[in-house]
């Protein structure tokens, strides 16, 4: 069975207007791919389409992984079969602390639990304990992190260190990361790079959203694309960034006839 995320043709559209407009990619197990592109440019419409957020309407298309189309699921289905998505803005949820919110999440993907479960239905907390110990330690995050609750009151890279540590815990197949870098400083970009480094490997493919480069120093992609009015118009390698680091994305613009887009 393939284990890659293959989108064909794929429209996306947001209150009646189309945002993605036939976009085509691959991504396998093991590969890094960066999709950039400027705000406005869909690529935040194509992380939130993709896990299948209610508000993002999928016109045409297919989004083959691990063989099954999975426009046809739903969230909760699309992370149990090996997706998962950092949010940009991840949400906060006072009274709920980061560990027991990772023991539910890895016990509902892990098949553990069904609606209205109990402890019973969840991982064995000694077995949970060691894993989330384990993997806070490989991602160099204090333990006491852990007790904290979700995103509350914490700092743009806490919150996506946060998100990072979930990443590790749920240890999906394809990772999207819907603009980690957004709304951070030098040193937590650093950080935060330097975390999804460690986690990738060949059981792990990883599409990075984003539309600065910074972010890419640290996750050397293999394959670059770049996202301008809904379609993907050109990809390559790291030659890419490095051109867009330069020139900026009106070249491209200019190459294929596309206006600035607007928020």
């Amino acid at each position: 069975m393939s284990k890659d995320l293959a989108i064909k043709d794929l429209h996306i559209s947001v209150q009646g207007k189309p945002i993605i407009k036939g976009l085509n990619l691959t991504v396998k197990q093991g590969e890094i791919h960066a999709l950039m592109g400027p705000n406005g440019s869909g690529k935040s419409t194509l992380a939130n389409g993709l896990m299948g957020h209610p508000l993002y309407d999928i016109d045409t298309g297919e989004v083959i992984f691990n063989g099954v189309n999975v426009l046809e699921l739903e969230p909760d289905e699309r992370a149990k079969l090996g997706l998962f998505l950092a949010f940009q803005y991840p949400t906060a949820i006072p009274g709920v602390s980061l560990a027991n919110f990772l023991r539910l999440a890895v016990s509902a993907v892990r098949g553990k639990t069904g609606n209205g479960a109990g402890s019973e239905g969840l991982i064995p907390m000694r077995e949970f304990r060691r894993e989330l110990r384990e993997k806070m330690k490989q991602l160099g995050v204090d333990d006491s992190f852990a007790r904290r609750y979700l995103n509350d009151g914490f700092s743009g890279g806490e919150k996506k260190r946060a998100e990072i540590l979930q990443l590790a815990m749920l240890e999906p197949q394809i990772a999207i990361l819907d603009e980690t870098d957004s709304g951070l400083d030098i040193d937590a970009v650093r950080i935060v790079g330097e975390s999804v480094s460690r986690l990738v490997g060949p059981d792990l493919g990883v599409l990075i959203i984003t539309h600065y480069p910074r972010l890419l120093d640290y996750i050397r992609p293999e394959f670059v694309h770049i996202l301008l009015d809904g379609r993907i118009v050109e990809s390559g390698g790291w030659e890419l960034t490095q051109m867009l680091e330069a020139e900026g994305y009106d070249p491209i613009r200019e190459k294929h006839g596309i206006a600035e887009e607007t928020e």
